[in-house]
């Protein structure tokens, strides 16, 4: 199951989004919100809701929702 649907709901809430913001394309900095400290609280909230924990090269490496995507589906995987 993708985890990006559920990954979407976490960036929507964690950053403070309107529901109609393009997610899936979004990219750091694009948004006021996803500057550094934005960055931490996403973060924390990723591994929170997935149960994951990233690394410090994955926090800086999180770039993009597309980004976060393939990070946490490859953590899920290595936790199964």
């Amino acid at each position: 199951m993708s985890v990006a649907p559920k990954l979407r709901e976490v960036f929507v809430e964690a950053l403070d989004l309107d529901a109609d913001v393009d997610v899936e394309n979004l990219k750091y900095r694009d948004l006021e919100a996803w500057d550094s400290v934005g960055h931490m609280a996403l973060v924390a909230a990723i591994e929170d809701e997935f149960d994951v924990e990233f690394d410090t090269d994955q926090v800086i490496d999180m770039s993009s929702f597309k980004v976060a995507v393939d990070m946490v589906t490859e953590l899920q995987a290595k936790n199964d």
